[in-house]
């Protein structure tokens, strides 16, 4: 869905502009807009109801173990720590019989317009000190307050994110204040590592330093040199 509604606001907006930039750090939606997805069978509903019950029964661990069996290849790579991740792959796997691994076809579909891509890094202790920040800030801004206010809703899928289930953990009574924040800090740095590794995969990104404009702006406009 994200890809269909991307491309067609990028037909608009090249309407009436040379360039177009798009940011941000999830890479199955960078994919999906610059090379296409598989076309995936739609989830079933009554299915989708019990792997949110087995998640919410059995925790995501379980979930994870089921896939290992029916999809070795995929679990190998596949974000463990997601459930939407697993749940999406386990539940094409039991919806067609086969392996999510093997109906990844991985081939690219052409766009109207070329692609470039600029990946912004850091050395890794600042990379963790400027995350270790951002976390204090978000709590000073009242992520405990949102996440107490999503606490009823804590089994959907889309709250099972770093922020939220370390505060549900303490709301539970499972974990203190103090081990919650650290929690956040330690698992933010975790999936800002995995993203890098991610990304580093694919040899189509410069990388530059965020504070590198003119080097960033020159590679654009300038053949990628």
């Amino acid at each position: 869905e994200y890809e269909v509604q991307a491309l067609a606001r990028l037909e608009k907006l090249f309407a009436g502009h040379d360039y177009v930039v798009a940011v941000g750090g999830a890479g199955l939606y960078v994919r999906a807009l610059c090379e296409g997805m598989d076309d995936l069978p739609q989830a079933d509903e009554s299915l989708r109801e019990e792997m949110d019950r087995w998640l919410a029964e059995e925790g995501l661990g379980a979930l994870a173990e089921k896939l290992r069996e029916l999809d070795p290849e995929y679990y190998r790579i596949v974000d463990l720590n997601n459930p939407a991740r697993v749940v999406r792959a386990l539940e094409v796997c039991l919806q067609t019989g086969m392996p999510y691994s093997r109906q990844r076809t991985g081939i690219r579909r052409a766009r109207p317009f070329e692609i470039v891509k600029i990946g912004v890094d850091l050395p890794r202790e600042e990379l963790y000190d400027r995350i270790n920040r951002r976390v204090d800030r978000m709590l000073a801004d009242g992520l405990e307050a949102e996440a107490r206010a999503l606490y009823p809703y804590r089994e959907l899928n889309a709250l099972q994110t770093v922020g939220y289930r370390e505060f549900f953990d303490y709301f539970d009574g499972c974990i203190g204040y103090d081990e919650a924040v650290e929690l956040i800090k330690r698992n933010s740095r975790r999936y800002a590592k995995r993203q890098l590794t991610w990304f580093r995969r694919d040899p189509e990104i410069r990388w530059f330093r965020p504070d590198d404009d003119a080097a960033m702006i020159n590679y654009i406009d300038f053949g990628k040199s």
